[in-house]
């Protein structure tokens, strides 16, 4: 994804996780991005058309969800 198709969405349950496609060298990816940048999560998809299914689905979920009850959902854990 480029700087010219990302957007922010604000989150009404104050969850500040985003998520990010991309398309590395290793093929596209789905990037779950903690609040302070680091990366929690990624997942390797098979196509574009997986990774932005997945990552549109990960949007809603951190729209919809607290950021505690969507950590528990991915199961992304505290950071150490």
């Amino acid at each position: 994804m480029t700087e010219r198709d990302s957007h922010a969405v604000e989150s009404e349950t104050g969850n500040d996780y985003t998520v990010r496609v991309n398309r590395g060298i290793r093929g596209w990816e789905v990037l779950i991005v903690r609040p302070d940048g680091d990366v929690a999560l990624t997942r390797p998809c098979t196509d574009e058309a997986e990774a932005r299914t997945f990552a549109s689905t990960v949007q809603q979920h951190i729209y919809w969800l607290s950021q505690g009850k969507f950590e528990d959902y991915y199961r992304l854990g505290k950071k150490e």
